[in-house]
């Protein structure tokens, strides 16, 4: 077991961190998604890029083995919200890109079911433990939601503004 002060690395930062394609394209996705910095965003690149890793590994596989493994990694994929057919395909899963990885963030969740009136103000909300999952308070804004605990995500029991929101961003 690794020393628990010096946790491992989840992102990798670009090969050329100054094109200028990729550095607009980075700023628009930081913009949309209410990022904080480009680290949040490489953390989701690394992350899309080991979901696509792993199902290139499934083409070199044996036809048996390379449908049960395929088959899990859809599964998981599908429960995660990363992909929206539970039948889907290695295909389905070399199609996806960072804004399905991005669309799972809690901030992202918390704005697009209304709860904030911008991404800003969710991320806020977020940090400041306004909202929860089931009875949980998540103050992580990068916290992947998986399918089942979507529905489950509002405003904290014990947080006070829980009216107070509702009227702001009601009206």
């Amino acid at each position: 077991m690794g020393d628990p002060k010096k946790p491992r690395k989840k992102w990798r930062g670009p090969r050329h961190p100054w094109r200028k394609d990729v550095l607009e394209q980075e700023l628009e996705l930081m913009g949309k998604y209410g990022l904080r910095n480009k680290r949040e965003l490489w953390i989701a690149k690394t992350m899309l890029s080991e979901i696509r890793r792993k199902a290139r590994v499934l083409l070199a596989l044996p036809e048996e083995e390379r449908r049960r493994r395929e088959k899990a990694l859809v599964h998981r994929l599908y429960r995660m919200g990363i992909l929206n057919n539970p039948e889907g395909t290695v295909d389905d899963i070399l199609n996806l890109t960072v804004e399905d990885i991005l669309e799972r963030r809690l901030q992202t969740i918390v704005y697009k079911k209304g709860l904030a009136r911008t991404i800003y103000q969710a991320r806020q909300f977020i940090v400041h433990g306004h909202i929860a999952i089931g009875e949980r308070r998540v103050t992580s804004p990068g916290y992947l939601v998986s399918r089942e605990e979507e529905p489950l995500v509002d405003y904290a029991p014990t947080s006070p503004i829980k009216e107070k929101a509702k009227q702001i961003v009601g009206g």
